[in-house]
Parts: C-alpha cells; sequence; structure tokens
C-alpha cells in the first residue's frame, strides 16, 4: 500500500505541518492557524480528512487543528495529558488510532514540553512496518527541540528528557523510517541549528548530539547554546490550550490618510511590508519596516505589545492579505485597518549605506554603530568598536543610546536592521540602514572584528577568509 506525506511549509516561522494520505483518508499533523491551505489541497486531491493530530501545545505558532476537526467531522488527537478546554480525543503512550488504510502509533517523547507526542506511521497488516515518524518538536533533523519553553526552572530537566526521548525513538524504529519534525527549518524551538530538508532514523545516528554524547553533555550544551526566543511565545501556549477559533482572513478596513494620522497620533503602530528598500527611500514618519521578505511575524511579533493596536501600509492589497496570514498564525487577529498604495504622507526617508561606509562612521564621534544581532551571533563575530543591543531588546534600550546620535545599524541580513532603524527613528532617533549583509564586512579594509568567545583579540576583517557570519536574519 502507497502512503503519501505531503509536507505543508511556512517559511517565516520556520515550521512544517503534514498531511498523510492512502489516497482516499488523510490526518493531518500540527496544522497552523490558516487551515485553508489544507482543505483547499485535500479537495484537490479528493480526499476526506479522518483524523487531525497535535505533537504537542506548540508555543511558536495557533493551532488550526481544532478548527480543522471541527469543520471536517474529523477525531482531534491530542495528548491525554494536555488540559484542554474542548472536546478531543485524549491520545496515551502506546495507542494506535486507524485513518482509512493506516495508523498512528503515539509515542510518548516528553522533552521540547512534558506531554509532547510523536506519531509513528504504520501500514496496514498483521505485522505493520513504520513508514515515517512525526516527531513535532523531539527529534528535529540534527537537533531536538528546545528544552527551555516552559521556564527555566524546567529547562534541565527537560533537556534529559529529550535526551531519553531521542535515543528510544531510535532504538525502537528501522534506520530508514523517515523523520518528519514540525520544527528545524528556522524555528527558534529548534535547541541548536538544524540540518538538511529531510532525514531518517539511520542519518540522525550519524549527526544528532543526542545521540553522540553522554547525558550530561547533552544537558550541559543543549543549555548553554540557548538563546533568546520571541517574546510572543508566552501567548502561544495558552490560546493553544483554550481552543483556538477559526482564523479570520476577511479583508481589513481600509483607512483614509486621515484615519492613519489619527493613528499616528494615538501612538498605534504602524507597520509598513514593503521590502526594505521601499521604506527607506521613502515612508511615513515613525512607521516601522517588516517586509514580507523576511522572517515577518516572528520579529513583529518578538517587539510588539499585544496590547497596544496595529496598523498595516503596503504597496497594494495582495501584500495586505499576505501580512494577515502571517498574523493570524501567531494571534494578532485583526490589525484595525490597512492602507494601500501610494502614501502622500511618506516624508521621511532613511539613508542607506554599506560595511564600506562604516569605517567612517567608528571614527566619527557623533556616530554609533549599533549591532542588533542575538547574544550568539554577537559571541561569533563582531565589528570591534561597535554597540550592541539585540533587535528584541530595542523597544526597552532605545534609550542607552545618545540621542543627538546617528545610530548606524547593521544585523546579519539587514532585515532586522531596517525594522530596527524604524523602531529607533520611533523612539525620536536618527538612523542610517547598513544594506548589507554581515559577510561583506569581512572584506573591508580598515575594520576589524572578533572571532568567538574568549578569543586572542581582534583581527583585520580581511584577513578572515571564509568565517561563518552570524545566522538569522
Amino acid at each position: 500500500m502507497t502512503l503519501n506525506v505531503i509536507p505543508l511549509d511556512t517559511p517565516s516561522l520556520g515550521d512544517r505541518s503534514y498531511i498523510v494520505h492512502d489516497g482516499t483518508t488523510a490526518a493531518v499533523i500540527d496544522p497552523q492557524r490558516d487551515v485553508d491551505r489544507v482543505t483547499e489541497l485535500v479537495t484537490r486531491l479528493g480526499l476526506r480528512i479522518g483524523a487531525v493530530a497535535e505533537t504537542h501545545m506548540h508555543n511558536d505558532y495557533i493551532s488550526g487543528g481544532l478548527a480543522l476537526a471541527q469543520a471536517h467531522g474529523a477525531e482531534y488527537l491530542v495528548s491525554a495529558d494536555d488540559p484542554v478546554a474542548f472536546a478531543r480525543l485524549p491520545v496515551h503512550d502506546g495507542e494506535e488510532i486507524a485513518v482509512g488504510s493506516f495508523a498512528l502509533r503515539a509515542r510518548h517523547t516528553p522533552g521540547h514540553t512534558f506531554t509532547h507526542l510523536s506519531y509513528v506511521l504504520l501500514a496496514a497488516g498483521s505485522a505493520p512496518e513504520p513508514r515515517g515518524v512525526f516527531t513535532g518538536g523531539s527529534l528535529l533533523h540534527g537537533s531536538t527541540g528546545r528544552p527551555d519553553l516552559l521556564g527555566p526552572a524546567h529547562s534541565a530537566t527537560l533537556a534529559g528528557l529529550q535526551y531519553a526521548s531521542a535515543r528510544a525513538l531510535v532504538a525502537d524504529l528501522p534506520d530508514d523510517t523517515p523523520i518528519y519534525p514540525t520544527h528545524g527549518f528556522g524555528s527558534f524551538c529548534a535547541a541548536t541549528a538544524t540540518s538538511g530538508d529531510q532525514s531518517t532514523i539511520a542519518d540522525e545516528r550519524r549527526v544528532n548530539p543526542a545521540l553522540l554524547t553522554t547525558p550530561e553533555e547533552f544537558i550541559s550544551a543543549t543549555l548553554a547554546g540557548l538563546d533568546a526566543f520571541p517574546r510572543y511565545y508566552r501567548y502561544m501556549g495558552p490560546a493553544n490550550l483554550a481552543g483556538p477559533p477559526p482564523a479570520d482572513l476577511s479583508a481589513l478596513t481600509t483607512l483614509t490618510v486621515e484615519e492613519l494620522r489619527a493613528a499616528l497620533a494615538r501612538g498605534d503602530w504602524v507597520i509598513d511590508v514593503r521590502p526594505r528598500d521601499l521604506w527607506a527611500a521613502g515612508h511615513i514618519p515613525r512607521s516601522v519596516s517588516f517586509g514580507l521578505d523576511g522572517a515577518f511575524a516572528t520579529y513583529l511579533g518578538w517587539v510588539f505589545p499585544y496590547e497596544e493596536r496595529m496598523v498595516l501600509i503596503g504597496a497594494h492589497a495582495d501584500q495586505i492579505t499576505a501580512a494577515q496570514r502571517e498574523l493570524v498564525r501567531i494571534g494578532i487577529d485583526r490589525p484595525a485597518g490597512a492602507l494601500t498604495g501610494p502614501l502622500a504622507d511618506a516624508t521621511a526617508s532613511t539613508p542607506r549605506a554599506t560595511f564600506a561606509d562604516v569605517v567612517a562612521a567608528l571614527a566619527d564621534p557623533s556616530a554609533v554603530v549599533l549591532d542588533v544581532r542575538r547574544e550568539g551571533e554577537r559571541r561569533a563575530s563582531h565589528i570591534v568598536g561597535s554597540h550592541h543591543i539585540p533587535f528584541h531588546e530595542l523597544p526597552q534600550r532605545a534609550g542607552e543610546l545618545p540621542a543627538a546620535a546617528t545610530v548606524w545599524v547593521h544585523c546579519a541580513s539587514a532585515y532586522r536592521a531596517a525594522a530596527a532603524c524604524g523602531l529607533l527613528e520611533r523612539a525620536g532617533l536618527t538612523t542610517v540602514l547598513v544594506d548589507e549583509a554581515y559577510e561583506e564586512c569581512l572584506d573591508v579594509a580598515g575594520l576589524s572584528v572578533t572571532v568567538g568567545a574568549g578569543d586572542a583579540g581582534p583581527v583585520a576583517a580581511s584577513d578572515l577568509g571564509a568565517l561563518a557570519a552570524g545566522s538569522g536574519s
């Protein structure tokens, strides 16, 4: 019997959902909030959804599982140990749930959360062979799910459980079993960097730290390597336990210029979703650049206060529609309105520069070169003489920067730098956007960087060759 596994990627959050089917009946694993993507695909393929399964109560997105199961009359598989506020099929370790001509066998794999389940995909038969395993935030491609999302008090315990869960899966499954994780494609739910687009149990035996180290080594290295995760995560778990309603993707209210001015006067967040070069060339004062060409939801959700109002600006309606889809995935359901087309009030602009220009800025007493990458990126390599405030801390720490200075902002790819310029300008500062990837600074004469924590000191950037720069966009 042929079983088909179809991944549904959400690149901006670094996650992957799955549809598995036998040609007639489908199961959906860890669906994102915008389940119209799933419905359109199964309808086109002529499939019936028999089950929707959650590996865990997600911390990095709002699930569409409950709404999808209810809309299709499907069983909703959720750990029996999760204290949810809605009806579901409570699943225990070892249970097999039949879906059409195949089955999903639940495996308790704690580590990312205490109640985490993985699902082994089984074909029909008296002695069914595993055809894959949906590992959620347990065993990832070359890594595991991070163990600190439930708070520091549980991190070491969960790291130990994660180690044991990874080894238990590998011990029980054939080497050729494909691994289908939810996280690890750029998601901050991964404990360390992941590798590749696909993997098997045999692949993980060769590369996964959980399978190559002692428990003590794994726990120590995992906890030491953890960096900050998006602040919006704190809203996701409670919302998923409560049972999210269906996503509303209907068109937002169209704002007039006068209404936009009133929103700015109230202090609303005005989010410009155009590419950063267009924002830099001309934007509405106090608007902030979060282009749709980067990790839009992740970085906007990291700094946006959920209790405040948001309005969107785009070049055309399709950009607003795309932004809405990204936002409902993290629980920002209905921004207060949107404005598209030519921006009559776009009276502000932000100069763009290269790392070659940064050499002069470092020598200018009226300038500050600001690195907004995360702590781990900064430790790996940074420009000597630059100041550091991680992007996600800017709303609280912008006051540390001299009010009269011109702030030259850089990150790894310029995406966060553009957003940081907007945040700083919103706070009354003057900025310059360093609109280049960080690796470009390695070839700039006269610019020095440090390499790694505890290194001997700065070296000329031009001597670093192919040094790997910090990750992230």
